[in-house]
């Protein structure tokens, strides 16, 4: 993803894996005590560092899943087929091992509960991990600003987060859209994001709702020209991209 540093949080810091849970077959929250973390905003991402026995190291960057809680940062990590770093911590690292950790960085695509806007959150993907910060984020400070969030993805089981989406949260409204296939009954036939879904599964262009979009480049260009073409406003719609990084 294209990111910014923030000045003083480049520090590596050792993190040690202290609970994880899986997301689907190919994917995993894992959630890190780190001894001195600085805190943290929703929609913020840290680096990862992994480094072998024989000194050579590979870093990869991932949004956080959570929003701060002390010591402790949680991400969702997808494995990526031949991947370095995302295979290890999706397959190979255990309760109690250690990587290092940097960050928080960025200081643009985040919400903040004194924000008051209405929120619509646009996911595809694997997308979903900073935006599932923001309602998280929500969530904990008992913030009433109303989120409605519109989720993509190709199949049912590709769902992150399904048993938390799943549970009443009053003034979260989500929408899924499935790519690939649908589960039974499904009243929409599996197709990709369209302006349709977007205008009944978002917010009118006239309340000026804060647009946060995450996901691969090819959809979050797609969506956010979607937005643009109902009325938002540029300004009000901030975007997240990622593409192949080789893990």
């Amino acid at each position: 993803m294209a990111r910014t540093a923030v000045p003083g949080r480049l520090t590596w810091r050792v993190a040690r894996l202290a609970e994880t849970r899986e997301e689907t077959a190919t994917a995993r929250t894992l959630v890190f005590d780190i001894p001195g973390w600085p805190g943290h905003l929703a929609g913020q991402h840290v680096d990862v560092r992994l480094t072998a026995d024989d000194g050579y190291s590979a870093q990869r960057s991932y949004s956080i899943a959570a929003p701060a809680d002390g010591d402790r940062v949680e991400l969702t990590v997808q494995g990526v087929p031949d991947g370095e770093v995302s295979a290890y911590l999706t397959e190979g690292v255990s309760l109690g091992d250690a990587v290092e950790i940097r960050g928080p960085v960025g200081g643009w695509f985040v919400w903040r509960p004194a924000d008051m806007a209405p929120v619509l959150l646009v996911a595809g993907g694997s997308g979903v991990v900073p935006l599932m910060a923001m309602i998280r984020a929500r969530r904990q400070a008992g913030s009433r600003t109303p989120f409605r969030l519109v989720y993509s993805m190709r199949t049912p089981a590709d769902r992150y987060y399904a048993a938390e989406l799943r549970r009443p949260d009053p003034g979260l409204d989500v929408t899924h859209v499935y790519t690939r296939e649908v589960p039974e009954g499904w009243p929409r036939q599996p197709g990709r994001l369209t302006a349709a879904d977007l205008n009944s599964g978002g917010w009118p262009a006239e309340l000026a709702p804060d647009c946060f979009v995450c996901g691969p480049t090819g959809f979050v260009e797609a969506a956010a020209d979607i937005l643009l073409s109902l009325g938002h406003a540029a300004h009000k719609i901030k975007t997240e991209r990622f593409g192949p990084s080789g893990d």
